[in-house]
């Protein structure tokens, strides 16, 4: 197996970048950014990208192929909190566990755009459906773990527990990320490829360089996330690096069973082997607040952030350049 984009990946901009932030923040650098301005940068990036998507779902269709990875990833959605809640539950409690099992079967958008940025700086092809697959692959592992938090977790403990199904599905779907998101993918669609061609300039040339002010802008948050987690104790921080290990194993095979091509499977594994610090924070504060976010949010911001997209996204490429040599 090479390693070596492991090694060029950690050189690339928006890794540099990102370092760059946490050092400020270590260093207590007065740098920051505006919320207003992190919140754009975030809008603009979910907005490229659904573009993007969207042209390449229209030149591409819809068939068995396309739409098996979207079944798959709904799947593995679903199916990731059982595995972590049934894990972590007699170590940190019920509400906890299942605000973890949440965080590590939903994804990491940012994560997911890091991975299109290297597979298109590698010449590798992706396919539109991708990008449905990760505004699919959001809500399912919320509303699993949440309804694991009410199944197994003490009674009316809290009121605001009873925060309605329908209220919870509707946060799930029609967030603003998860909305602009499916938005710009039917933009995309509809427009194909000369709509595509007509907002390139403003969609496809600055996009690294978005990127790049925004992972240096998650950096400064994630540093800031440190010391909470080392609290935790030891378990946790290992769960947060073999977790998305893990789960990317899984994808692997997954994806090599759907014979998906190289570029779609570094998607698809990167997709199953993210976890959310945005959607499931927002989610699980308003249906489980007696979860611990000082617990959730750093270990999927401050250990399986970077590490996916330091090391974890070439080693992935690398693992697939290797299984997908030998038919």
């Amino acid at each position: 197996m090479d390693l070596s984009p492991v090694v060029g990946n950690l050189l690339t901009p928006p890794v540099l970048f990102f370092a760059l932030g946490v050092l400020a923040s270590l260093l207590r650098s007065d740098l920051e950014f505006p919320l207003p301005m992190t919140k754009a940068l975030s809008l603009y990036l979910l907005f490229a990208i659904g573009l993007h998507g969207g042209a390449e779902l229209a030149a591409a269709g819809l068939s068995w192929s396309s739409g098996a990875p979207l079944l798959a990833g709904v799947g593995f959605s679903a199916l990731a909190p059982l595995a972590a809640f049934f894990v972590l539950r007699r170590r940190v409690g019920v509400a906890d566990a299942a605000a973890i099992g949440a965080t590590y079967g939903s994804i990491s958008a940012v994560t997911f755009v890091t991975a299109c940025g290297f597979a298109d700086q590698r010449g590798l092809d992706w396919s539109g459906h991708m990008v449905a697959a990760m505004a699919l692959m959001e809500s399912p592992a919320i509303l699993v773990g949440v309804l694991l938090a009410r199944h197994f977790g003490p009674k009316d403990a809290d009121p605001r527990s009873a925060t309605a199904l329908g209220a919870l599905v509707r946060e799930a779907f029609l967030n603003g990320s998860v909305f602009l998101l499916l938005g710009s993918l039917a933009v995309g669609a509809l427009a194909g490829e000369e709509g595509w061609r007509s907002v390139a300039p403003f969609v496809h040339e600055p996009f690294k360089g978005v990127l790049c002010l925004f992972l240096l802008d998650m950096g400064l948050i994630a540093a800031r996330r440190l010391d909470a987690l080392r609290s935790s104790g030891p378990v946790l921080l290992a769960f947060a690096v073999l977790a998305p290990l893990l789960q990317a194993a899984l994808a692997l095979g997954v994806a090599r069973l759907l014979g998906l091509e190289r570029g779609d499977a570094l998607l698809f594994v990167v997709l199953c082997a993210s976890a959310s610090y945005i959607a499931v924070p927002a989610a699980i504060r308003a249906a489980v607040p007696s979860a611990n976010p000082s617990l959730f949010l750093p270990m999927s911001l401050a250990v399986t952030f970077p590490f996916n997209i330091a090391v974890g996204i070439p080693l992935y490429m690398a693992t697939i350049e290797a299984l997908w040599s030998h038919p």
